[in-house]
């Protein structure tokens, strides 16, 4: 445990800075005040540019693509990652499905605050409903946080941790997610990690698949 917090507490610091920000902002503000001060920040072509593909790096294509890819590299780190995607996934898709039915800003500021002033960015399609929690910021923690946790490279944690965080503000700056439902999708994309990491390596049984897919030496 001493030498899991050694290499990788600046990544969750940082994490937890972002998350205590947001608490913040929650605990003070209703979410439609909240919105509506990010959404001040939209009007930059560049900036609005980048979101609206960056964005796309929270997708399940996305994802999957690279624990394939990760796989052939290495066998339990592949599965590590796509375990972690598809746990933190599942839990995020039961919430949205099943037990919560929450309106996206888009729905909301069309259909109950029509009068309220909101700044689209032309060519991104807006969803309205299945708004709790954020799938792609579930999806970009849970990809990024397990790929910060296989690497010893201070550098890339850092790295790993500005994509998970560009990609779940990218939801709320597009508005297609409130700030709440990207906080509660990277705890759960977070939370799943971690358990997948403690299962997958604290144990020997696994050591047998830390090696590539195929045999590129014998090619």
């Amino acid at each position: 445990m001493k030498t899991f917090v050694k290499n990788n507490w600046l990544y969750f610091f940082l994490y937890i800075l972002a998350l205590s920000v947001a608490a913040y902002y929650l605990l003070q503000f209703d979410k439609v005040s909240i919105h509506l001060k990010i959404n001040k920040l939209v009007g930059n072509t560049a900036i609005d540019t980048f979101f609206k593909y960056f964005t796309h790096i929270g997708d399940g294509v996305f994802a999957i693509i690279l624990c394939l890819i990760i796989l052939i590299f290495n066998i339990r780190n592949g599965i590590f990652v796509l375990g972690s995607y598809l746990l933190s996934g599942i839990t995020t898709s039961i919430l949205k499905n099943y037990l919560y039915d929450v309106n996206r800003p888009h729905f909301v500021f069309g259909y109950f605050l029509p009068d309220t002033k909101v700044n689209y960015i032309e060519g991104v399609d807006m969803m309205g409903l299945n708004s709790f929690p954020s799938g792609h910021s579930t999806s970009a923690f849970a990809i990024f946080t397990s790929l910060a946790l296989i690497t010893n490279n201070k550098n890339l944690k850092i790295i790993f941790f500005i994509f998970a965080f560009l990609s779940a503000f990218s939801r709320t700056y597009l508005s297609q997610h409130w700030l709440v439902d990207i906080t509660i999708g990277s705890i759960i994309g977070t939370t799943a990690t971690l358990l997948i990491y403690f299962a997958f390596y604290n144990t020997n049984k696994l050591q047998r698949l830390n090696k590539p897919l195929f045999n590129f030496k014998g090619a």
